[in-house]
């Protein structure tokens, strides 16, 4: 496959079966393939797109010094600011060409699982920053969650298997600064080659060229979405619950021609997590004598610390 199919959201919540079952089987296909899907029909409003690119334009326009105040030590980058060169795809050296912050989840009505969590981090010097990153936030997790309910339906399980799961569960949005490019970046990338952790990916921002993605084939193709989509990708948690069925796939965001080394670009992507418990065993109906159990059991806490320390996010 060399293009990434285009779904609407809004044939799943059609109350036309026939609608519904065509983007389930559509939605399956292209995990199955590619990995990857550019969604309309979302519950993001353009007033709130614009809104939230507007302020993180400005935090990121900050002073440093103003911005490290918010790098919080101890809790692995999963809230606050994460500065520049931090992360660094597993197995690269090399830090990525980027910075970014970290909302978390806001658990309102369990306070055993509010413990879990860092606190989300307060930027004082913006008055609707917080706010609009939590709407943000909200609405990309009601996305998401009818995403995985289709998928529930094409693994052959119930509508709502993930409800459980995705309920307060450890989700982060991460708006992203790929900075202008000063000097010759030896080695390094805006983000290098690199599979999710999570279960899926909701990316805001890839209308631009930048973001490419591995087919089967091991070619890079040019992953670009329409001004009101999402891209959306199955992360490794969905791909070892599946034995492989839905494939996580190898992306990245790509360093710009030289004339274009001045410009900064910005990326939001939305990593959809469980709670801690959940366990990522194989699903009994993705193995068969042509598909073998392929990974060991483990829950979604731990796969998220182990894949931490790869990142160098945690020490």
């Amino acid at each position: 496959m060399n293009k990434i199919p285009s779904v609407n959201l809004a044939d799943f919540l059609s109350d036309d079966p026939n609608k519904k079952q065509k983007f389930i089987n559509e939605i399956g296909h292209a995990y199955e393939t590619i990995g990857f899907v550019a969604l309309k029909g979302h519950f993001l409003e353009d007033t709130l797109v614009n809104n939230l690119y507007s302020e993180i334009k400005n935090f990121f326009e900050l002073p440093v010094a103003t911005k490290e105040k918010y790098e919080i030590p101890g809790i692995g980058g999963q809230r606050g600011y994460v500065s520049f060169g931090k992360e660094s795809a597993k197995g690269k050296k090399e830090g990525d060409l980027k910075e970014f912050w970290h909302f978390g989840q806001y658990v309102e009505d369990d306070t055993e699982r509010a413990k879990e969590y860092p606190e989300n981090v307060l930027v004082n010097e913006l008055t609707n920053f917080n706010e609009v990153g939590k709407e943000t936030y909200i609405m990309l997790e009601k996305t998401a969650k009818y995403v995985l309910r289709s998928l529930a339906l094409h693994l052959s399980l119930e509508e709502n298997y993930f409800d459980q799961y995705i309920k307060n569960g450890n989700s982060i949005l991460r708006p992203i600064h790929y900075p202008p490019i000063a000097t010759e970046p030896k080695g390094a990338e805006r983000a290098a080659a690199h599979g999710d952790i999570n279960l899926i990916t909701l990316l805001m921002g890839a209308q631009g060229k930048g973001l490419q993605v591995q087919n089967h084939n091991g070619d890079w193709i040019d992953a670009m979405a329409e001004p009101d989509e999402l891209m959306i990708n199955v992360g490794d948690m969905l791909a070892r619950h599946s034995n492989n069925k839905l494939k996580s796939t190898i992306h990245r965001v790509t360093n710009p021609p030289k004339e274009m080394w001045g410009t900064s670009r910005y990326s939001i992507p939305f990593f959809m997590h469980p709670i801690s418990e959940m366990k990522l065993d194989v699903l009994e109906n993705c193995i068969d004598s042509k598909n073998p159990k392929q990974f060991e059991d483990i829950t979604a806490g731990e796969f998220l610390e182990q894949r931490l320390l790869e990142l160098g996010l945690k020490k």
